[in-house]
């Protein structure tokens, strides 16, 4: 039986080959240890453990074949909590944390403390909703998503993170105008990238389209969402969208038209990227 750091350099020598990131294997096998409280770096000239090897060679076929590891762990860590991710939802991303930093600051700022209502709109894993439940537990969260597929990896979510969120299914506010919902908050991560725009294999290739792609321009779901907010915003209201980080004019142009009496604020992620737009009417 190979120890763990002999099995690191053989699969490193071959993801070299492929034209893949080869940090890929200590990552891959570290979290496969970690299930298995195993100790990888106190045990890594250590004989692997029976379980750790047949997971990890099934599951690098699968990262050889460019699946994302998340799909292959099958979970992921969003804001510190550990979330069930599946083909039926996109990953959660670093810069949607910072979205939710935002959002909770601002909460702070405006709400201080109150019981206030937050709707997550295109939800996917529940990670935005979830995280914000968990953060604040005096906001009251709505989640919706068109995808049932979706939903039903959102409500694990919540189940596995003990989190109480009213779930919702239906296209963008639709489920909330029907249900007479208003909300204090409004939150959403829509697919927003060009149908044209060209991005990485793995992403088209296992992520779900129907999350990723916004239109011609990327700003079809914005409008939908801006086309309607008013009807389910309370007063006083903030709305909080990720955005494409070469996006900033084309959506801060669409918001002041459908809303000239709000005020628009941009933020840069980590990087430096635009990333984030908040409305405040």
């Amino acid at each position: 039986m190979s120890t763990y750091n002999q099995l690191i350099h053989q699969y490193r020598k071959q993801f070299v080959d492929k034209g893949l990131s080869p940090e890929l294997v200590k990552a891959f096998l570290f979290e496969l240890c970690n299930d298995n409280q195993i100790n990888l770096y106190l045990d890594i000239d250590s004989e692997v453990n029976e379980n750790v090897m047949n997971d990890f060679l099934k599951g690098i076929v699968r990262l050889m074949n460019n699946e994302p590891m998340n799909y292959v762990l099958g979970y992921s860590y969003f804001y510190g909590y550990k979330m069930t991710v599946n083909r039926d939802v996109l990953i959660p991303r670093p810069e949607t944390e910072e979205l939710v930093g935002l959002i909770l600051s601002r909460y702070d700022e405006f709400f201080a403390g109150k019981k206030i209502n937050v709707c997550d709109v295109g939800t996917g894993s529940g990670a935005i909703a979830i995280a914000l439940k968990k953060e604040e537990p005096n906001l009251q969260v709505y989640a919706s998503d068109i995808s049932e597929k979706a939903l039903a990896t959102a409500r694990e979510n919540a189940r596995r993170n003990d989190c109480d969120i009213t779930f919702l299914s239906g296209s963008m506010l639709e489920p909330y105008i029907e249900k007479g919902i208003k909300v204090n908050i409004l939150v959403s991560n829509p697919p927003y990238i060009k149908t044209v725009e060209q991005i990485e294999a793995s992403v088209y290739d296992f992520e779900p389209h129907v999350a990723l792609f916004g239109g011609d321009d990327g700003l079809k779901f914005y409008r939908e969402i801006f086309s309607k907010a008013e009807e389910i915003l309370e007063e006083n209201a903030l709305a909080f969208f990720e955005m494409g980080y070469d996006q900033k004019d084309a959506l801060t142009d669409l918001a002041r038209s459908y809303f000239p009496d709000a005020r628009t604020d941009v933020f840069k992620d980590i990087n430096g990227k635009d990333r984030m737009l908040m409305i405040r009417f």
